[in-house]
C-alpha cells in the first residue's frame, strides 16, 4: 500500500521543557519522526519550546517554531502553515493533551487538520481510566479494582469498594506527579487533596495497590492493515509500587514462562485493537501476581513513551521512525529494516543479549529530600548497558552512572565491609540490612549484595523486597564469582608475577563475563588496574564488539551499532578506509548536564 496522497505537510508537536517523567526520549522520537517524514517528501512543521533539543535545530524541519505549547499559539501556527495533519504522539503526554485540546476547541476541524498516529477516540479511551477499564473488560482482560473521583465524597466511595492499601494517581500528569500509596484512613484525605491539586482536570484515580506484584511493559506496533508486532518486552527488576521510571528495568523479560509471555502478547494485540490505535506504537503495562500468576492490565500509552526510546536502543528497531511511516499509510511489511536491509518491520526483533536500564538520581543536590522510592518518579536520567547475561549488563550499567562505583561493590567503596564482620555481630547486621531493604531507595541494589554476603537467604530477601528470586539468584552468582576470586587473592598486596601464578585464564574470563571491571578485580586481588590489564593481555582475555542486529545474528547487520562483551571469537566491527574520530558523549542526564550535550554531539 503506497503512502497516503492526501498528506503533504504535517505538524509535529514536541514535548516542551525537560521535566521528571518527560525528558530527552521525546526529542529522540521527534527527531526520528521528522527525518522519516522528510524522506517521503512531506513538508514538516515543528513546534517546541525547548531550545536545547536536536529537533529544534533549524536544519532539521522545514519550518520550526520555538513557541509555548499552548492551544492558541499552536492555532496561529496551523492558520499560517495549513498542515494536512498533526502528529502529537511524538510529544509525550504534552503532545497528546495539546492535540485533544485543539480537537475539543474545534481548531483541527476548522482548518481541516487530520489527527495522525492515534485518533481522538483512542486517546480518550486510553487516558480515561473508566473507559479504559470498560474496554478491557469487554475483551475479557482483568484490571485493578478502583474508580475515578472528582470530589472527596466520591473518593471515599471508591475506597469503600477497594479497601486498603490503595494507590492514588491524578489524571493527566507526568512521572506519577501527585501520586501516592495510602495504607491507612488517617492519611487518605490528605493524599486525596494533594492529588486533586496536581491534576489539571481535577480528577484522580483510586485503585487497589498491587504492591509486590511483578511489572512488565510491552512495546506494540500496529499498521492500517491490522498487522501487529511486539517490538520489545521489558521487565521491572523492582516490584509494582515503585514508579517504572525509578525502577531498574531489563529487556527482554526474564521471569515469565513462555505460556505467560504468549498470553501477555495476545492481550497486547487485543488491547491495541480495542483502543483503536490504527497506526503507530503503544506502550502497554501489565502486573502479574508472583504466586498465582493473575495478570492485570495497568495502563496503556497510545504514543511513544519513555520506554520506547529504551526499546528502540535495546532492539535496534527505530520505533518512532516506523511509527511516523505508518501514520502516513505504509504497512509494516512495506518498511525495510535499516539494520539488516533484508527483513521488513513486521519481523519481530529477537535478542541474544540482555539490556539493563538503571535510573540516575541526583539526591546529592537535595540532601534533605526523601530518598524513598514510590509511585512518584524522582530520577532525572538513566543509563543503559548491554551484556550477554544479566550480571554483565547490570555491572556495566552501575559503572555508567558516573557516581564513582565500578560495579556491584567490591570496588573499595562499600559502606559495609561485609567480609570483615565478626561472627558474633552477624545477626545484628542481618537485622540492620533487612530493615534497610524494607524501604526501597537508590542504593538498594548494593544492599542486596551485602544481604547475600552476610548470609540472608534469597527467599527472605525476596519476601522483604518483592524482587523476583530469579534476579536475586543472578546477583548471588556475582557474589559467588567474587568469593572465588577472593580464595585466590594473596594476603598482602600482589604484583604481576604472583597474580599470573595464582589466577587462571578461565577464572579471569569468568569474572569478566560476569561484568567485573578491572578496578573491581584489582580491589579483590589487592593489586591495581594496570596490573590486571597486563594479566588479561597475558591470558588473552579481551572484549569483543558485537552488533545490535534485531535478529539474534540470523541476518547480517549493516548498521554500526555495537556493545562489548567477553566472548570467544573475533569482534564484528566493520572498519572502513576513511579517517575516524571518536566522539565522547556526556553520559546520563542529571541536574546541570542535560540534553544540551546530546545536541552538541549530534
Amino acid at each position: 500500500m503506497p503512502r497516503r496522497t492526501d498528506i503533504n505537510s504535517i505538524l509535529i508537536v514536541g514535548s516542551g521543557p525537560i521535566v521528571i517523567g518527560q525528558a530527552c526520549e521525546f526529542d529522540y522520537s521527534g527527531t526520528q519522526a521528522v527525518r522519516a517524514l522528510k524522506e517521503e517528501g512531506i513538508r514538516v512543521i515543528l513546534v517546541n519550546s525547548n531550545p536545547a533539543t536536536i529537533m529544534t535545530d533549524p536544519a532539521l524541519a522545514d519550518a520550526t517554531y520555538v513557541e509555548p505549547l499552548e492551544a492558541d499559539l499552536v492555532e496561529r501556527i496551523i492558520e499560517r502553515e495549513k498542515p494536512d495533519g498533526i502528529l502529537p504522539t511524538m510529544g509525550g503526554q504534552t503532545g497528546l493533551n495539546l492535540a485533544i485540546e485543539l480537537q475539543n476547541n474545534g481548531v483541527l476541524g476548522r482548518y481541516k487538520v487530520r489527527l495522525l498516529g492515534a485518533s481522538e477516540r483512542a486517546i480518550q479511551l486510553a487516558e480515561n481510566r473508566n473507559q479504559f477499564h470498560d474496554a478491557m473488560r469487554r475483551i475479557g482482560l482483568d484490571v485493578p479494582e478502583g474508580g475515578y473521583a472528582k470530589s472527596m465524597e466520591e473518593a471515599k466511595g471508591v475506597l469503600e469498594r477497594t479497601g486498603l492499601p490503595v494507590i492514588i494517581r491524578p489524571s493527566f500528569t507526568l512521572g506519577g506527579v501527585g501520586g501516592s500509596v495510602v495504607y491507612n484512613r488517617e492519611e487518605f484525605e490528605e493524599r486525596v487533596r494533594w492529588a486533586f491539586s496536581r491534576s489539571p482536570v481535577g480528577e484522580i484515580l483510586i485503585e487497589e495497590a498491587l504492591l509486590g506484584w511483578k511489572e512488565f511493559e510491552l512495546e506494540v506496533m500496529r499498521d492500517c492493515a491490522d498487522q501487529c508486532v511486539i517490538v520489545c518486552s521489558i521487565e521491572n527488576f523492582d516490584p509494582l509500587g515503585i514508579h517504572t521510571g525509578d525502577s531498574i528495568t531489563v529487556a527482554p523479560q526474564q521471569t515469565l514462562t513462555d505460556k505467560e509471555y504468549q498470553q501477555m502478547r495476545d492481550a497486547s494485540f487485543a488491547i491495541i485493537r480495542e483502543i483503536g490505535v490504527e497506526t503507530g506504537g503503544s506502550n502497554i503495562q501489565f502486573a502479574v501476581h508472583p504466586q498465582t500468576g493473575r495478570m492485570v492490565v495497568i495502563e496503556m500509552n497510545p504514543r511513544v513513551s519513555r520506554s520506547s526510546a529504551l526499546a528502540s536502543k535495546a532492539t535496534g528497531f527505530p520505533i518512532a521512525r516506523i511509527a511516523a511511516k505508518l501514520a502516513i499509510g505504509y504497512r509494516l511489511d512495506e518498511i525495510a529494516n535499516a539494520i539488516t536491509q533484508k527483513t521488513p518491520a513486521c519481523f519481530e526483533p529477537a535478542l541474544d543479549y540482555v539490556v539493563v536500564k538503571i535510573p540516575r538520581w541526583t539526591f546529592e543536590k537535595f540532601p534533605a529530600a526523601d530518598r524513598t522510592l514510590g509511585s512518584q518518579m524522582k530520577s532525572v536520567g538513566e543509563v543503559m548497558a548491554i551484556g550477554r547475561c544479566f550480571p554483565e549488563a547490570l555491572q556495566k550499567a552501575l559503572r555508567s552512572l558516573e557516581q564513582g562505583r565500578m560495579g556491584l561493590g567490591a570496588d573499595g567503596r562499600d559502606v559495609i565491609a561485609s567480609d570483615f564482620i565478626e561472627p558474633h555481630l552477624l545477626s545484628e547486621w542481618r537485622i540492620t540490612v533487612q530493615r534497610i531493604l524494607a524501604s526501597p531507595r537508590p542504593e538498594t541494589i548494593f544492599y542486596l549484595r551485602h544481604a547475600l554476603k552476610i548470609g540472608i537467604a534469597v527467599e527472605e530477601i525476596a519476601r522483604i523486597t518483592g524482587i523476583d528470586p530469579w534476579f536475586l539468584d543472578q546477583i548471588e552468582e556475582i557474589v559467588s564469582t567474587e568469593k572465588q576470586l577472593q580464595t585466590t587473592a594473596p594476603r598482602a598486596r600482589s604484583n604481576f608475577t604472583t597474580l599470573r601464578q595464582r589466577i587462571s585464564a578461565e577464572r579471569l574470563l569468568r569474572s569478566k563475563r560476569f561484568g567485573f571491571s578491572d578496578a573491581q578485580i584489582a580491589s579483590i586481588l589487592k593489586s591495581d588496574e594496570e596490573t590486571i590489564r597486563r594479566l588479561r593481555e597475558v591470558h588473552n582475555v579481551h572484549p569483543v564488539y558485537l552488533p545490535v542486529d534485531t535478529c539474534a545474528a540470523e541476518f547480517e547487520a549493516y548498521t554500526p551499532y555495537y556493545y562489548s562483551s567477553y566472548e570467544t571469537g573475533d569482534s564484528e566491527v566493520k572498519v572502513g578506509e576513511n579517517p575516524r574520530i571518536i566522539v565522547l558523549g556526556s553520559g546520563p542526564n542529571r541536574i546541570g548536564q542535560g540534553i544540551e550535550f546530546d545536541y552538541c554531539c549530534v
